[in-house]
């Protein structure tokens, strides 16, 4: 998903369980913050300002260019206006239907390398429905591309698992699929994903941020480590570290593949029932732009967030991108989810019910409030 725009409504026929508490800091004390250095991107994006003498490893250096990738946008907008947000939406009757698209990027190569097939279909079934739930909408069906060179029969039932396996945990239907076989277009071994959620809500059940207020409260849901971002930069990191995906994570007990490709975590369940429970004004998923870019996605004009920065527990792998590849904190936060993979927007009372609820089923941290003001603060 690239760019930041508001969600929007397409006109028809147009083209186109509980959680654990929050760490005493979080909670107990006032926090005093002070704004990263921000800039304003012509289409509304907050974007972190790196230093250009830096000698840290940049998500752009690596191949990726997440001002241009909004910048396409920006442009795509202007010839088809009803797209934006994180997943678009379709008017039928007293209902939307609510779509997305995605794939998992370069996670792939390290899928080829480390042999790991089977939960990357997880992965690709997480892009999407974990952005149509933003909305809180419920996924009703998912269809798969799966494109390679020459099909691997075996190889290709795995990663179909994963894809089974994903729709499963977000209690959606696998309706179809397309296989492409194409000579001369991919590597010898290499193979292709892209996915396609549909879910649906009721009208007058769109969670869309519009009645966020300065004052509430950001609720973080935690991630399995990177997710499905970022990987271009992980990539090199790992080679300018010098170690290996057969090396442990320092201080861990899983090595660097394990930890890399572990499955994006499906937060459908989940946020649903929270939904259901009342309360909840908007909601971010932390993707592609990290907490710089989505959050602020889901205010209103004119409102910012202030993160409490030691109120959550980043993984090690985390720790170890940034010391490996001297990443910046900004490039950190715009580019990877730090631990955090979905962000609720949710008023101060239903917060307390929330964390006061909570049990050993599900974890979730108050990692901020929404402030006046535009861009993401850290305190």
């Amino acid at each position: 998903m690239i760019g930041s725009f508001k969600a929007t409504i397409a006109e028809p026929f147009a083209a186109s369980p509980s959680l654990s508490s929050q760490k005493p800091d979080a909670s107990n004390h006032r926090h005093i913050c002070s704004f990263s250095k921000l800039s304003l991107h012509k289409n509304g994006g907050v974007v972190a300002q790196i230093s250009k003498n830096s000698a840290g490893l940049t998500y752009k250096d690596a191949g990726v260019d997440i001002d241009a990738g909004s910048e396409l946008v920006r442009r795509i907008a202007k010839m088809a206006p009803s797209i934006g947000g994180f997943g678009g939406l379709f008017p039928l009757g007293d209902s939307f239907l609510v779509a997305g698209t995605d794939g998992v990027g370069t996670k792939l190569k390290l899928a080829f390398e480390t042999g790991i097939h089977d939960t990357i279909g997880i992965d690709l079934v997480a892009m999407s429905v974990n952005d149509i739930v933003t909305s809180g909408a419920k996924p009703l069906f998912f269809l798969d591309y799966f494109a390679t060179s020459r099909l691997d029969v075996d190889l290709a039932e795995k990663v179909i698992k994963g894809i089974v396996d994903g729709c499963q945990q977000s209690d959606c239907a696998l309706l179809g699929g397309e296989t492409a076989e194409m000579p001369d277009f991919y590597a010898e071994g290499e193979y292709d994903l892209s996915g396609f959620a549909v879910g649906i809500v009721k009208k007058d059940s769109v969670i869309d941020g519009k009645n966020v207020v300065a004052g509430d409260v950001l609720i973080g849901l935690p991630s399995s480590g990177v997710h499905s971002n970022g990987f271009s930069l992980v990539r090199r990191v790992l080679a300018h570290s010098g170690l290996s995906l057969k090396d442990r994570v320092p201080g861990e007990a899983v090595t660097l593949g394990e930890a890399l490709m572990a499955p994006t975590v499906i937060y459908v369940k989940q946020v649903l029932d929270l939904i259901s429970k009342g309360g909840v004004k908007g909601i971010a998923h932390i993707t592609g732009g990290g907490f710089t870019d989505n959050i602020p996605r889901v205010f209103p004009e004119g409102l910012g967030a202030a993160i409490y920065k030691d109120s959550w527990d980043v993984p090690a792998v985390f720790k170890w991108i940034q010391e490996a590849g001297r990443v910046e904190d900004a490039e950190m936060r715009r580019t990877f989810n730090m631990g955090i993979g979905m962000v609720l927007v949710v008023s101060a009372e239903t917060s307390h019910k929330i964390l006061e609820d909570a049990n050993r089923a599900y974890k979730a941290y108050r990692i901020g409030e929404v402030v006046s003001g535009e861009g993401v603060s850290y305190c």
